[in-house]
């Protein structure tokens, strides 16, 4: 199995994110935290297997919300860039990538 990183602005946010699911119904967080598991564990399983969207940038879209996990996956290591809103337009966190 592959190493895995997240980059700090990643962690926050997933921390984001799961207080917003919490706030809109009690455990729908819960609910997203596995489907984010479910996510990244697929990625580690087989890191090459999604396409390449910005750059070198991989994206592995959550089951049952409208999420993406954008990673680097370099030198045998996953580096996890962020978890993204698909409504979000790349320019706007590409600051973030250094794209």
């Amino acid at each position: 199995m592959y190493k895995i990183h997240f980059v700090k602005e990643a962690l926050f946010d997933i921390e984001d994110i799961v207080l917003w699911y919490e706030e809109q119904r009690i455990g729908l967080s819960y609910d997203f935290e596995l489907c984010l598991e479910a996510g990244i564990d697929t990625i580690l399983r087989n890191p090459d297997v999604f396409q390449k969207r910005y750059k070198n940038i991989k994206v592995r879209f959550i089951s049952r919300f409208p999420y993406g996990i954008h990673y680097r996956f370099d030198k045998g290591e996953i580096i996890v860039i962020g978890v993204f809103h698909t409504s979000r337009s790349p320019k706007n966190w590409s600051k973030r990538l250094g794209l």
